[in-house]
């Protein structure tokens, strides 16, 4: 466990844009006093032996007099380390003494450094691993045999296991690299190769050009047979990188990424910096991660990059773009402007996290993709309403602390709140705060106020109170609304009182005192054009709302609350839902789920809405409907007879919907329409749909010889099917079918759904299967996730079993994740001590984040399955 100290005391060169006094608030794990200004590698990788060997010389400022210098390394070998001092005066060699446990290296040296520039020269030597953490080896298939490609991953703190180092986002310094590589092979960096040369034997050197000032987690190497292809966007060399033979599959994305920077430039008000900007697309996946924003060189698994006609979906197609467009923004929110500490992490992944939609928007408002922001912040309260949340702002002590940052607070409820504070200040003031902050901290360090000083003084109006309560303090407002009776105006027309409360919502605490918020409200009338707006303050708040009618609030969904009508407002709300537009039917459909399953509203009116949806709702409308129907079969888990009348009822619901879309695409018709068909496929096979079941099977049967049997956007919903219902000779099949399979992201999808069986037999074998060398040594931590979605006990109980093996085939930045959240999904309450136990005698302390989220899942779980399904059940056997 590392033990970071508070309030350490940084020499202001660090970071030139911020002053010494705000860099003495600034976490750090290392001593003070010694600062890196510049770094210069020199390594030679070894992929077959799985070990690398470098030197790098490192230009340090001393503050004051010191025998010692310690920095940050792990799993690293030295051999020797010298110090010189202004003008190549000898300092003399180091003892060297390694923490392994704080990951930290000291040199000792006979004689004090001085006061001054010095260069800290190591000799040294590191492994390369086959899970994504540092210098990292992916083996894949290609029809010439087993190929092997190396890569870096430095997020969030291992930088540490390539070069010692100053490993902490605050120390931003410039990096000159120099790599030894085998001939013929493509080596990627930060930036352009700035020189090539032949060293003969099958070797050559390869010198990249000098980077700008980054952090140590933002640099990055690549290794392989790859291929390229650019484009020239202004004075920028855009590229995509792949294995060979896959450029085809990289083209969405290249072409896709020239307009986003060219924007994105506009945006922020100041250009991309640096000459080029590569995409990079792997095999493989980890538990962590799908992309990192290396600067000017963004790693992606293949996955979240490739679009392969073969079996990639009309959602996959979006999400390429999404993350595109979320990397991208990290060029300027996260790479250019760095957070100073992990504690502000949500100024990177919240910010892109937002951007990506914005950029989305844009450029595809076809995709009405701001419907999809709505799940995004479901997603978040559903996390911020557990007492295990945590603030936005957080504060982080530890590596591990660090890793469990990354999470749906941080991204989601990160993006929900830039979303409601852009609709309170303005779109215009938003932007023009945010070039502010750009231009005042470019180059270096930030904090969250520093960006609230920037946008208040933009907008002209005092933001950073409601900001402060919702980033500096945890959980979910909720807003009660009572509508008084319309008062009529001469011209016909009228307005309504509403009445607002301030409350909190809370899955676990329910008699807790809520905490107080300042909350952005609008409201409007159904039908109406005219939104109403008010800031809830003191736990209350009044608006008078233009017009006669039912009342919605939170009209337009920009706000972070949940929504509880009173009965007499509700049923106003439900009786006009058909009318509403689809992203406000999206919020008062998620709104009246939760509350209902909280026991705060009757979980039946969410119910009325699902059968009150209008056949031509928005397809994600019927996204919402699909996930909650699922959802509530997933509950009758141990109860046949029940589930057997829901699925009945769940089906009549959803099959007319699938009729409408059918099973074949037509010409012309809106991605989101290819997306809910994907959708509607896999609902009504968990639903136990037999047409659908038969149908799915039938087709992949015929794969082999009727190509158009799966076309390629219905092969992994119709692989979902057969997966979830397969038996002994389906699951053969599929396996041999992996086996024999080349393409990476077809495979892995086949393992994939081996996991997904419903068959607990099944699961058992996928779980054994898991641990062998047969998947890919990136694909078992996947499969075993997978089999914890239906059967979480097994898997729990299985990774604990084999506790050694199953943190070997996870990356070190997961390792306190994953285990524990296998368990999430259960609905045993002996699970809760399982998950106690496990954490204790394994995680340090402040490393058992995850195993209380999964405690409190799994808690929540029963309570709400004990109140809510009795009601479910009553409901469906009145409606028939």
């Amino acid at each position: 466990m590392l033990v970071f100290a508070a309030g350490s005391t940084l020499a202001a060169t660090v970071a030139p844009a911020r002053s010494a006094a705000a860099a003495a608030t600034v976490t750090t794990q290392l001593p003070r006093g010694v600062v890196p200004t510049h770094y210069d590698l020199a390594f030679t990788p070894d992929a077959d032996k799985l070990s690398f060997t470098a030197s790098v010389k490192i230009d340090i400022d001393v503050a004051a007099p010191t025998r010692t210098i310690t920095l940050q390394a792990a799993d690293l070998t030295f051999a020797k380390v010298e110090i010189a001092g202004p003008g190549g005066a000898k300092g003399g060699a180091a003892k060297v003494s390694v923490d392994a446990q704080a990951q930290t290296a000291t040199f000792t040296f006979d004689k004090p450094v001085a006061k001054g520039a010095h260069v800290l020269a190591i000799d040294y030597s590191g492994k390369i691993y086959k899970q994504a953490a540092g210098l990292f080896a992916l083996d894949y298939d290609t029809d010439q045999g087993k190929k092997r490609a190396l890569y870096t991953q430095f997020e969030n703190s291992d930088a540490r296991r390539f070069i010692p180092s100053w490993d902490e986002p605050f120390f931003k310094a410039t990096y000159d690299v120099q790599v030894t590589v085998p001939t013929g092979q493509m080596a990627v960096g930060n930036m352009p190769i700035a020189k090539s040369r032949d060293l003969g034997g099958g070797k050559t050197e390869v010198t990249f050009a000098t980077s700008p000032r980054m952090s140590t987690y933002l640099l990055f190497f690549g290794l392989g047979e790859f291929d390229r292809a650019t484009t020239k966007v202004g004075d920028v060399e855009m590229g995509v990188i792949t294995k060979k033979g896959d450029l085809a599959k990289a083209d969405f994305a290249l072409k896709s990424s020239g307009p986003i920077l060219q924007w994105y430039n506009d945006y922020f008000g100041a250009p991309y910096p640096l000459p080029k900007l590569d995409h990079i697309a792997a095999p493989g996946q980890s538990q962590f991660f799908s992309a990192m924003e290396n600067w000017g060189a963004i790693f992606y698994f293949e996955y979240a990059l490739l679009e392969d006609p073969a079996i990639s979906t009309q959602t996959d197609r979006q999400n390429i773009y999404t993350t595109v467009a979320h990397e991208m923004a990290h060029q300027w929110f996260g790479d250019l402007v760095t957070m100073s500490w992990w504690d502000d992490l949500w100024l990177n992944e919240g910010f892109a996290s937002w951007m990506e939609g914005r950029a989305t928007e844009h450029f595809h408002p076809e995709w009405n993709s701001q419907l999809g922001a709505i799940g995004g912040r479901e997603y978040a309260m559903g996390l911020d309403s557990l007492a295990t949340t945590h603030p936005v702002v957080q504060h982080v002590e530890t590596v591990d602390q660090a890793s469990q940052a990354f999470d749906g607070i941080t991204y989601q409820k990160g993006e929900a709140v830039i979303r409601m504070l852009e609709a309170y200040v303005g779109p215009d003031a938003w932007r023009d705060g945010v070039r502010a902050y750009i231009k005042a901290h470019a180059h270096g360090s930030s904090t969250t106020d520093d960006l609230w000083v920037e946008v208040e003084r933009a907008a002209g109006k005092p933001i950073t109170a409601i900001a402060h309560d919702f980033t500096l303090q945890p959980g979910v407002p909720l807003i009660t609304v009572d509508a008084g009776a319309c008062a009529p105006d001469k011209d016909g027309g009228g307005k309504t009182p509403v009445t607002l409360t301030q409350g909190e919502f809370s899955r676990d605490k329910p008699a807790k005192t809520p905490l107080a918020w300042r909350v952005p409200v609008s409201a409007q009338v159904a039908g109406s054009s005219t939104v109403s707006k008010t800031l809830v303050e003191g736990g209350k708040g009044a608006l008078s709302v233009e017009g006669c009618g039912p009342v919605v609030v939170n009209a337009g969904q920009a706000g972070y609350f949940r929504t509880l009508y009173t009965p007499r407002a509700f049923a106003g709300v439900s009786a006009s839902f058909a009318k509403l537009p689809a992203i406000d039917q999206l919020g008062v459909i998620s709104d009246a789920w939760a509350l209902g399953l909280n026991g705060q509203q009757a979980v039946t009116d969410a119910m009325d809405l699902v059968m009150a949806t209008p056949a031509d709702a928005d397809p994600q409308v019927w996204g919402k409907v699909a996930s909650i129907l699922t959802d509530i079969d997933g509950m009758y888990d141990g109860a046949p007879a029940e589930r057997a009348a829901f699925r009945k009822l769940a089906v009549g619901r959803l099959s007319p919907v699938f009729q409408q879309v059918g099973w074949t695409a037509k010409a012309g018709e809106a991605g989101p329409v290819a997306t809910l068909r994907a959708t509607l496929i896999t609902s009504l096979g968990t639903l136990g749909d037999a047409d659908v079941i038969a149908e799915a099977k039938r087709r992949y049967a015929a794969d082999k010889t009727d190509p158009a049997a799966v076309p390629g956007p219905l092969r992994k919903p119709i692989l979902a099917v057969v997966g979830r219902n397969a038996d002994a000779a389906a699951w053969d099949a599929l396996r041999a079918q992996a086996q024999a399979e080349k393409t990476p992201l077809i495979r892995d999808q086949l393992y994939t759904q081996l996991a997904s069986a419903a068959d607990p037999a099944l699961a058992a074998k996928a779980l054994a299967l898991a641990l062998t060398d047969e998947p890919s040594e990136t694909l078992s931590a996947n499969m075993i996730s997978t089999v914890a979605k239906l059967h979480p006990d097994m898997a729990f109980d299985f990774a604990v079993a084999h506790k050694d093996a199953v943190n070997g085939k996870v990356d070190a930045a997961s390792r306190t994740k994953f285990i524990p959240g296998l368990a999430k999904a259960s609905a045993d309450p002996a699970m809760v001590g399982k998950v106690t136990a496990y954490a204790a005698a394994n995680l340090p302390a402040g490393s058992r984040g995850e195993a209380g989220k999964s405690v409190a899942s799994i808690t929540d779980r029963i309570k709400t399955r004990k109140a809510a399904l009795p009601q479910i059940t009553a409901w469906t056997a009145k409606k028939g």
